[in-house]
């Protein structure tokens, strides 16, 4: 048995254990009933996850975090996509453009906002953190095909703050404004709004000048605390 395969059977067994069939049928319900859950809590999961990894170290590489990712991301159990995920924000402060590909493949693999969300904040914006040049992936997402894709181009500087590129901000909003899908609208509006606690008065105006473009849902967002 390969580290890996350890890994994957400790995991396992722990989530196995933990499940709880009472809850797990309204957490699918409460995602459409598109993935199969455990009905493992976020907090027992991230417990379950530390265990595991104290007891047996995640791949030294980002190669072979991908190859985890990759393990995690085939198993039908949203449980396990959470895990994905997380394989890669607790080593954020590492990562570089090498794990893309993962990144990517969360993105299209499973994808619904909640993981999509979760690696944009803590792992898309992370690698550009750790490594600027990186941005250039993100100016190619934000026009890609897929929505979740770009999606995570939109969201990627949620906890920049003060750092935030603002041009680039407005720049990738402009580009999805005209979009009609309910998620890219709502994208649009909440990375208008975080960055609105940093400096409203820029996302006001912003606001102001592109009424004529903005959904109303995407407003409505982007000045709820203003």
């Amino acid at each position: 048995m390969t580290d890996l395969d350890e890994i994957l059977d400790s995991i396992e067994r722990y989530f196995v254990a933990s499940a709880d069939p009472e809850r797990a049928e309204p957490m699918a319900s409460y995602m459409r009933d598109q993935f199969p859950f455990y009905g493992i809590g976020a907090k027992d999961r991230a417990d379950i996850l530390t265990t595991v990894f104290a007891e047996r170290p995640p791949p030294p590489d980002e190669e072979g975090l991908g190859r985890l990712v990759d393990a995690c991301l085939a198993r039908p159990q949203r449980e396990w996509h959470y895990a994905a995920v997380a394989v890669l924000r607790r080593h954020r402060r590492r990562l570089t453009g090498a794990s893309w590909p993962a990144v990517h493949r969360i993105a299209t693999t499973h994808a619904w906002w909640d993981t999509i969300d979760e690696v944009a904040k803590h792992v898309a914006g992370r690698i550009v953190k750790n490594v600027p040049p990186e941005v250039a992936v993100m100016d190619r997402w934000i026009g890609d095909d897929d929505m979740w894709v770009a999606r995570i181009a939109i969201l990627h500087q949620l906890a920049y703050k003060e750092t935030t590129d603002v041009e680039r901000l407005f720049a990738y909003c402009d580009r999805r404004a005209d979009e009609t899908d309910f998620f890219y609208r709502k994208a649009i509006g909440w990375a208008l709004r975080q960055y609105a606690h940093t400096d409203p008065v820029a996302v006001q105006d912003y606001v102001d000048r592109r009424r004529d473009r903005l959904s109303p849902l995407s407003i409505r967002e982007a000045t709820k605390h203003l």
